[in-house]
């Protein structure tokens, strides 16, 4: 996406690697691309469902399937606690629906408020959860870092699953059981399963545990079809970012096959139609860009229960109104980024000149007061794309504490230096988890710009100074006849999925603008001729504008994805803009 944030300059760089190795009957632009990405041999590559890895692979799983076992035998009630985001509400939504296949006795699930209750399983979730009076909680993509609340629960008698795929710390929660591939000397070979994942592979195993009792024969249960829940996995998996190993890209493509053969349950059905996809044409990039952002936006403005609530529909329908209310938040959250994205940009143009226009911080920090706590991560994701530096954007959570979303670039672990600057500053912090390329974290609000110092200092004690300059990395030039129409473009849609760690392909080349115009207010479009071809070319530059070009601007270079432009019974190639330059 070209950010609205004025860039820093990038450089193109082209990962041109060699692909003797491959079928010389794919086609050649997809040789170099999977080349480029790492597979060296062989031809497409074989994403069936037997070649997932095992389940017994993964640390802690039989703990989690006797604790499961015993719960369903003796008819205990189970409770699901998600997280407040997309792979949070898939988690929550497959945990339920897979435990109703398996005769589970009306497993609950809730969700945090991220305003009233913060992250994680509290000791206030538990409260409010023992409300319900559980036997058994089972966290789903939360949890690892839950001291005090699995605490809460042990205390008030109630057993604790633990599912989750977040770093952990030192010490881990006094669950009865934890299944998470990060933990220390799990020998998992993937440790980049999302929540949805972890929660998956816990189902499958507790299927077998199942079918090797009898327990379905005996209660005349069908034999649940678990990949029939692919579907969520897939969504959970893109929209939160992890890299898609060969592992989670079996997960994903398997998910999409059945949502473009309508085998999707009626909620993600009913968000692919309020955002204007066809479920036959559906990619991976839609799952991140466009049914990721509608369910997320639940969590951000609001709370996830309408989200959960609208994959758990079963009836059209009420999927249908409620996938329309997901998009009216996001429509309202869309708005909101906007006006912080102006406040943000005003604020670093004011840094800028207390600073006489030196340098910005390698490690920035962001706050208005006015700024929407379930907003910030997204503004921070685009400081830190605009400027190719680690951002943190905070908002005010009450208490005195502000609540802070960190992004980082390659080569930062922002876990690690929140980590060590809890560690050199105590007390500085609250509280904070997270991943590598991003986390969150709260602190008292008098303690705003000590931390912005530490943060500093830590970026610039551990930056290496490759990272902190902006790269688009391409697959090279495309030659004419791949321009002329949309049959690459088709099958690049069909090679995926794409995504983090496999990244959708993406080219470079010089064009003449023939012409040029706004649409939509804030996207630029524009018709292109490629340099020495009288080929002729649509284009489009999202959420950009062509404001302080000069009019008379010949030539751009620019780095795009391929794309296909569905419009009235229609389709026509289109470069989808990633990067525009001056040649």
């Amino acid at each position: 996406m070209v950010s609205l944030l004025v860039h820093a300059p990038k450089a193109i760089v082209r990962r041109i690697v060699p692909a003797d190795g491959l079928d010389s009957e794919l086609h050649p632009v997809l040789r170099r691309i999977y080349a480029a990405r790492g597979v060296h041999s062989g031809g497409s590559p074989d994403y069936s469902l037997g070649r997932l890895l095992p389940c017994d692979g993964l640390g802690g799983i039989d703990a989690a399937v006797d604790l499961l076992v015993g719960a369903l035998e003796r008819g205990k009630r189970i409770l699901v606690v998600g997280d407040f985001d997309a792979d949070g509400a898939t988690s929550s939504a497959l945990a339920v629906r897979a435990l109703r296949m398996m005769g589970a006795h009306a497993p609950g699930c809730m969700v945090p408020n991220r305003f009233a209750f913060g992250y994680g399983l509290t000791p206030e979730i538990v409260s409010v959860a023992a409300e319900r009076t559980p036997d058994l909680i089972i966290t789903v993509d939360n949890g690892v870092s839950s001291h005090e609340g699995v605490a809460a629960a042990r205390a008030r008698g109630i057993r604790v699953l633990v599912t989750d795929h977040h770093l952990p710390g030192a010490l881990l929660p006094q669950a009865d059981a934890v299944v998470n591939p990060n933990l220390p000397g799990d020998a998992f070979p993937s440790k980049h399963l999302a929540g949805v994942g972890v929660i998956f592979y816990v189902m499958v195993a507790l299927r077998a545990r199942l079918r090797a009792l009898g327990w379905l024969a005996r209660r005349n249960l069908a034999d649940p079809s678990l990949a029939s829940l692919l579907d969520l996995v897939a969504l959970g998996t893109v929209a939160d970012v992890v890299c898609l190993d060969d592992n989670n890209r079996i997960l994903v493509e398997q998910g999409l096959r059945r949502m473009r053969a309508g085998k999707c349950c009626p909620g993600v059905q009913a968000l692919a139609e309020v955002a204007g996809r066809r479920l036959g044409a559906l990619t991976s990039t839609d799952l991140a860009y466009v049914l990721g952002p509608r369910l997320n936006a639940a969590g951000r403005l609001q709370d996830m229960s309408v989200g959960i609530a609208c994959l758990l529909a079963d009836d059209p329908a009420e999927a249908r109104r409620l996938a329309r209310t997901l998009d009216e938040l996001n429509q309202e959250r869309r708005r909101i980024e906007a006006d912080m994205q102006l406040q943000a940009q005003d604020a670093l143009d004011s840094l800028r000149v207390e600073q006489a226009q030196c340098d910005l911080p390698l490690g920035l920090c962001l706050f208005q007061e006015d700024w929407h706590e379930g907003v910030v991560g997204i503004l921070a994701g685009r400081v830190k794309d605009a400027l190719h530096r680690p951002a943190v954007a905070f908002a005010v959570a009450g208490d005195g504490q502000l609540k802070g979303s960190a992004r980082s670039v390659r080569g930062l672990h922002m876990r690690d230096i929140l980590e060590a600057i809890a560690t050199l500053h105590p007390g500085l912090l609250t509280r904070f988890g997270g991943h590598a390329m991003a986390a969150g974290l709260s602190l008292p609000r008098a303690h705003y710009e000590a931390f912005q110092t530490a943060f500093d200092a830590e970026v610039c004690r551990r930056a290496d100074p490759a990272g902190l300059h902006g790269i688009v990395y391409s697959d090279g030039e495309l030659a004419q006849r791949d321009l002329a129409d949309a049959r690459l473009a088709e099958l690049l849609r069909r090679a995926g999925p794409w995504g983090q760690g496999f990244p959708e392909p993406v080219f470079d080349g010089v064009f003449a603008v023939l012409q040029r115009r706004i649409v939509g207010a804030r996207h630029l479009r524009m018709v292109l001729q490629p340099r020495g071809t009288e080929l002729q070319v649509d284009a489009i530059a999202f959420h950009a504008t062509d404001a302080g070009w000069p009019a008379g601007v010949p030539e751009l270079r620019m780095a795009y994805r391929l794309d296909i432009n569905e419009y009235r019974d229609q389709r026509r190639l289109q470069l989808v803009a990633e990067y525009l330059q001056r040649p």
